[in-house]
């Protein structure tokens, strides 16, 4: 396939599928009958009133809930094997899997080193696993796991930060891990000096939940048209839930690791004065306390 004659061949080949698809693209034309509307798909990717489904207690949850509650057990199971049956193996010579945890390890612990230099080893497990949480929940919707809501359709399960729920849970918990650092740290004048940014479990939940949700909406709307839902929703999503899993989880991790160092900052002592400045001061002081010399009489 290296030679210049594969080469061609693979070109060819390419450029005959593209050709197939966009006649058959052209033949298949609009869909005919009714569908749903595209404001309606739009609406509850956004507020999930209509795909509702069975939870505890006669409960009715969004499918979001199950896609979290699948994505934190998965990632429970697999931290739980990868401790009982990969870390005792390691070698002093590492293989590939080995290479690559050390390094996605190595990269969050680099990340709070240099953000938050005074306490690194909680933030650094923290950002870990939140990084880890965001990358994988963002990439989960990509598997197409169906569930039966209550009216008996079947959907396919979101990304569990897709859902404002789930983005602001992620964001108070950061908010909640900095405010604790700051108090166990630096007592109440650390808390207080986080409690001044209130505003960072907002920003950091809507900046999580509308960059996920842009790229939701736009994978809907390609779906949506049968014109566009041929082959090209396959390169869409997949190109869009990389890269917001990827920029989502590095930015929140960055985020949390800034904040962090900024919550656990020792506070810097004050300077002592310059013994020729307290002795100017003295100086000063008793010039003015002493009374002006009266003349003598001649």
């Amino acid at each position: 396939m290296n030679t210049p004659k594969g080469k061609k061949r693979f070109l060819a080949i390419w450029i005959a599928t593209i050709v197939l698809l966009v006649v058959l693209i052209v033949l298949i034309g609009l869909p005919h009958g009714e569908h749903e509307p595209i404001k309606e798909v739009m609406k509850d990717g956004v507020l999930h009133e209509m795909n509702r489904m069975p939870f505890l207690f006669g409960l009715e949850v969004n499918p979001a809930v199950y896609a979290a509650y699948c994505v934190t057990g998965i990632l429970l199971v697999a931290a739980l094997l990868i401790r009982l049956l990969v870390i005792p193996k390691f070698r002093s010579v590492p293989g590939k899997f080995q290479s690559a945890l050390e390094a996605l390890v190595d990269l969050f612990d680099s990340m709070a080193r240099s953000n938050s230099p005074h306490k690194t080893g909680f933030v650094s497990a923290y950002i870990f696993s939140a990084g880890v949480y965001i990358f994988f929940s963002t990439v989960f919707e990509l598997f197409g796991i169906q569930a039966i809501t209550t009216e008996g359709r079947s959907v396919a399960l979101p990304a569990p930060l897709a859902d404002i729920n789930g983005a602001l849970g992620m964001g108070i918990l950061s908010f909640c891990v900095i405010l604790g650092a700051g108090f166990a740290v630096n007592g109440p004048k650390g808390g207080l000096k986080v409690l001044k940014d209130f505003s960072l479990p907002i920003s950091m939940s809507f900046r999580l939940f509308g960059a996920l949700l842009s790229g939701l909406l736009v994978t809907e709307l390609v779906y949506h048209y049968l014109v566009t839902s041929f082959v090209l929703p396959v390169f869409v999503a997949v190109a869009f839930t990389l890269l917001h899993a990827l920029i989502q989880a590095y930015v929140l991790t960055t985020l949390v690791s800034i904040f962090f160092g900024e919550a656990v900052e020792p506070p810097k002592p004050k300077e002592p004065k310059a013994p020729k400045e307290k002795k100017e001061k003295k100086e000063r002081k008793r010039r003015k306390e002493t009374p002006a010399d009266v003349p003598e009489a001649s």
